[in-house]
């Protein structure tokens, strides 16, 4: 890796922002840490919301690259996203990487736009659009919530399959990306080393933890009307996501590659693997 300046880390509490800011800092690399929420242990936090536009100045002073984690559950993030991108541009900001998904191409909806846009803007520059998270079984997501209460995963994916990626080796390929003498000026699919189906995560996570989890298959209506009425989530953004689980049912998401491997030298690690860090003996949710 070659020597940065100061990399802004936008999200820097959540999933892959804090993992992004904690490996940047591990490595020496300075930080400033934006959120709205509370800063980040050995990092320089500032305070950061995609619809203040006056906490943006302070955030992007001195500068030279940004991780950008969109707003979450905003429809349409081009809308607030692009204006703070010129706005970086013109502060000095060289280098930019945006977090998108696997299921989102370029041009496509939501930040898809903004993916779009990212070559046009910045000289330097890559688009991380890793698989569906590991910790969505283990964290604060609706799954994860679902598997501690009720033992139960609620999916419109069928049989299809997913390379579910570890949130830690995202932020390892971010970590590159950002740092490396020569950014990828590319979008980088982020897998794990192996595809599974949500009976298969219902499986492991049962013989891992020694606690029953079991899937239940639901319609794209019923998925969509269960995330409304139980993870709260707006119905726009809730059609959107189980429209994501019927295309998962239809192969979308069947697939691995090497890209954690490939940028950061070591294999990315198994849902098993993690599940066995959280908790060897006990329930690891």
């Amino acid at each position: 890796m070659t020597a940065t300046g100061t990399t802004l880390v936008i999200g820097a509490t959540g999933t892959t922002g804090s993992r992004t800011a904690a490996q940047l800092t591990a490595g020496g690399h300075r930080v400033r840490a934006a959120s709205r929420a509370a800063g980040v242990r050995g990092s320089a936090r500032v305070s950061f919301d995609w619809y203040d536009p006056a906490t943006h100045t302070a955030a992007l002073d001195g500068v030279d690259r940004v991780y950008l984690v969109p707003p979450v559950g905003d429809p349409d993030p081009a809308a607030v996203m692009l204006p703070f991108l010129r706005r970086a541009r013109a502060a000095g900001v060289r280098r930019a990487v945006l977090l998108s998904s696997s299921a989102i191409p370029e041009g496509g909806p939501a930040v898809g736009k903004v993916h779009q846009a990212l070559p046009g803007l910045f000289d330097q520059w890559a688009v991380l659009r890793p698989s569906w998270f590991m910790q969505n079984f283990t964290g604060s997501h609706a799954h994860a919530a679902g598997i501690r209460e009720h033992g139960t995963l609620w999916s419109a994916t069928g049989d299809g399959r997913v390379g579910f990626v570890d949130a830690d080796d995202i932020a390892a390929v971010a970590v590159r990306a950002l740092t490396d003498e020569h950014a990828p000026d590319t979008d980088l699919v982020i897998t794990g080393p192996e595809t599974l189906g949500y009976d298969d995560i219902a499986a492991i996570t049962t013989e891992v933890t020694g606690r029953p989890v079991t899937h239940r298959r639901l319609s794209y209506e019923e998925m969509r009307d269960h995330l409304t009425r139980t993870a709260r989530i707006p119905p726009e953004f809730a059609s959107m996501l189980a429209g994501m689980d019927r295309a998962i049912a239809e192969g979308s998401e069947d697939r691995v590659t090497d890209t954690v491997q490939r940028l950061t030298g070591r294999p990315p690690r198994t849902f098993r693997a993690l599940l066995l860090s959280r908790s060897p003996t006990g329930p690891a949710m």
